[in-house]
């Protein structure tokens, strides 16, 4: 067996809210999770599309946000030490001999797992592109779609374009005084109206009046290079009147785009673009593969954070047998079990009451 592949029991593709349960659920039944994502962080399309923006229908929890219920399910898997492999896609999935599946990303990870749970929401998420000619030879190196080290962007003459939470934070964020801060700062977005909180966007618009970065309504339509180096953004407004703005670096935030990706060329069965699956184990057509989540789909499916919770509940004892198969699994709740009390690292605190 090569080194480089990780064998394990389980691993689990999205590390959204239902993933992350999802490691909650396999680690009381003492099982291990690797956890793969494409994005550099967790928490999914919570994280990416509304961080801060209010969800009322977790239970026990009048409201919340994406970014708080991502840290809170954090916090809930810390005692299972799940591993997380970020910035990643599973990009093939080949059955073994012996029945485990051997999974493969476009990093080059290998993994040899018992169980699969695809829990990728929509799918993978990656950014929708600004699409001019020639504009993508400067990826990563003068045009971006996410700020991973903000110090790279100090000192440095910014057009960020966008309109909602992200192209907004960036703005402000490189606008203020202090180490990251901006040479120049130039927002760009089709109208003078925005899709973000409106506390966010009243602090960029005092930004502008106190002449720290400035707004321009319009498009980037062209841009200039010299030298191999992106030079200038071209700035067409809503009169049709084109500006020439100097930059170092463009920063493009037009939101994600979700893609199936190579799941739909894995031999599962799929129905318009989801897994279907069993209501019993959220099996998929593939023993041993299970979906939980937006990915998947069966009757009466509700696509609801609280469903997909269920669901990786039922995964979960659905998967045991495979991993364990002359263990007997049998449901014990976490107020009374002393066992689950051991494995959640909370048994003395519990004695203590």
């Amino acid at each position: 067996m090569n080194a480089a592949v990780i064998e394990t029991d389980a691993v689990i593709i999205g590390a959204g809210p239902v993933g992350l349960f999802q490691v909650f659920q396999l680690g009381l039944l003492e099982i291990k999770s690797h956890v793969i994502d494409s994005l550099p962080y967790a928490g999914g399309q919570c994280i990416e599309l509304y961080p801060d923006k209010p969800i009322y229908d977790i239970p026990a929890l009048p409201a919340t946000t994406g970014r708080e219920l991502t840290t809170s399910l954090l916090r809930q898997i810390e005692p299972f030490g799940a591993t997380f492999h970020f910035g990643q896609e599973v990009s093939t999935l080949e059955k073994q001999a012996d029945g485990r599946f051997l999974l493969t990303t476009n990093k080059g990870t290998a993994f040899l797992s018992k169980t699969i749970f695809i829990a990728a929401g929509v799918g993978a998420f990656q950014p929708r592109l600004l699409r001019l000619d020639g504009l993508e030879k400067f990826d990563d190196t003068q045009l971006f779609y996410r700020v991973n080290n903000p110090a790279d962007f100090a000192g440095q003459h910014l057009v960020i374009v966008g309109g909602g939470d992200a192209a907004i934070d960036a703005a402000i964020a490189f606008a203020k005084a202090g180490p990251v801060q901006a040479k120049s700062v130039t927002l760009v977005h089709r109208r003078d109206s925005f899709q973000a909180e409106p506390t966010k966007v009243a602090e960029m618009k005092a930004l502008c009046e106190a002449k720290a970065m400035q707004f321009m309504a319009g498009q980037v339509t062209s841009y200039e290079e010299k030298d191999g180096k992106l030079t200038t953004a071209n700035i067409t407004d809503p009169d049709g009147v084109t500006h020439a703005l100097p930059v170092d670096k463009l920063l493009v935030f037009f939101g994600l785009s979700p893609k199936l990706g190579p799941i739909a060329d894995w031999g599962l069965a799929i129905e318009r673009k989801q897994l279907t699956v069993d209501t019993e184990k959220f099996s998929t057509s593939e023993p041993g593969i299970f979906a939980v989540g937006d990915i998947n789909t069966y009757p009466g499916k509700k696509k609801l954070i609280l469903c997909g919770f269920h669901e990786c509940v039922l995964a979960a004892f659905g998967a045991a047998p495979i991993i364990f198969p002359d263990k007997t699994i049998q449901l014990q709740y976490t107020t009374t079990s002393t066992k689950l009390h051991r494995v959640l690292g909370v048994e003395k605190s519990v004695s203590n009451d």
